[in-house]
């Protein structure tokens, strides 16, 4: 009887780095080769955001070009008025963002105005916009300068909150599945916010995960904290 049990080496070569311990290495431009699916993250629990930064991170570790734009978050009371993210951002190469939030928060009693609020929002869409025809004007197969601006395209770009603002009524989603069609083929999109499941991108989404709240410190009376939530 012949033992088919594949030996050390053959689950070495077969594994996923060939078993040989990672290390790093300087980063230099570099492009994907896989990229250009659509990505959402939803859901009332922690994580969203840093989730789609983590992927901004590992793919700009690869010397691939992201970039962030941020939607409703335009600062509060209960933040510093320079977060955790955005000097990480900076600090790394390849990786750039942009707010277009309002201060204060939708919705709520802090002084903002509503129609503020929506102006912002529709910015943003503009901009997104932009940003998505760049890359569709871009050779998206070849690197691109880790320092050049993300109007010369980018690899991957992250709308943070988009979908919350939908939830909100500032976007509408036709605008928002618009956006969706017209990303060129190779751009990775990830769509992140909301609380509310994003029925309508379904069927343009590759990837949907939901962020399930089980427990939460805000529900305690919590306020944001310095390096967790910015």
């Amino acid at each position: 009887m012949t033992d088919d049990t594949p030996s050390k080496d053959e689950l070495r070569t077969n594994t996923p780095g060939r078993g040989i311990t990672p290390e790093a290495h300087d980063i230099e431009p570099d492009a994907p080769d896989e990229f250009g699916l659509v990505q959402v993250w939803w859901g009332d629990g922690k994580g969203k955001t840093t989730a789609a930064m983590g992927m901004g991170f590992r793919a700009a570790g690869h010397g691939f070009r992201v970039h962030m734009l941020q939607f409703m978050k335009g600062g509060a009371d209960s933040v510093d008025a320079v977060r955790g993210e955005y000097n990480a951002v900076a600090a790394m190469p390849g990786f750039s963002y942009e707010n277009t939030g309002h201060y204060g928060w939708h919705g709520l009693r802090d002084g903002s105005d509503d129609d503020d609020h929506r102006a912002k929002a529709q910015g943003g869409l503009e901009r997104a916009r932009e940003l998505v025809a760049a890359a569709a004007d871009a050779d998206l197969d070849s690197p691109l300068a880790l320092d050049g601006p993300p109007e010369d395209g980018v690899h991957m770009l992250i709308l943070d909150e988009v979908l919350y603002a939908v939830d909100q009524g500032l976007l509408d989603e036709e605008d928002v599945l618009g956006l969706v069609d017209s990303k060129p083929k190779n751009l990775e999109l990830v769509l992140a916010g909301s609380h509310t499941k994003p029925d309508y991108l379904y069927d343009d989404a590759d990837l949907v995960t939901q962020v399930k709240k089980e427990k939460h410190p805000i529900d305690a009376g919590q306020r944001a904290r310095r390096g967790t939530e910015y």
